[in-house]
């Protein structure tokens, strides 16, 4: 079993910078993709960025250029950094880990962590 815990979210003027950091813990865990969801009230969840094994990443296209996504394998440790920030990146930003128990997939989240972009 994995456990996702964030950290970072906060409340940021627009054309500000945050860093989000999302550390899994647990017991014979293995990650495979990672990544990075937000969803606002009303809204489906989305995905915003991912990080692979192969190191193959994803974007967004509403954050490409502005968010870049970084992972660190040894210690299990999945950031964002966002830059340029906009007042419609405000969410709950959420971290997603891949595992793969008893023959499927499995998405292990974190709790989220609000991220507020004022105008």
């Amino acid at each position: 079993q994995v456990q996702l815990v964030e950290s970072g979210g906060g409340l940021e003027q627009a054309g500000g910078s945050l860093r989000l950091s999302c550390a899994a813990s647990g017991s014979d865990f293995f990650l495979y993709t990672m990544g990075w969801y937000r969803q606002v009230p009303g809204k489906q969840r989305e995905l915003v960025a991912s990080f692979a094994r192969d190191k193959t990443t994803y974007y967004a296209d509403s954050v490409k250029g502005r968010f870049t996504i970084s992972r660190d394998m040894d210690k299990n440790i999945l950031d964002l950094q966002m830059n340029i920030l906009k007042p419609e990146d405000t969410a709950v930003y959420y971290c997603n880990g891949r595992t793969f128990l008893g023959g499927r997939w499995v998405d292990n989240w974190g709790q989220g962590t609000q991220v507020t972009v004022s105008s």
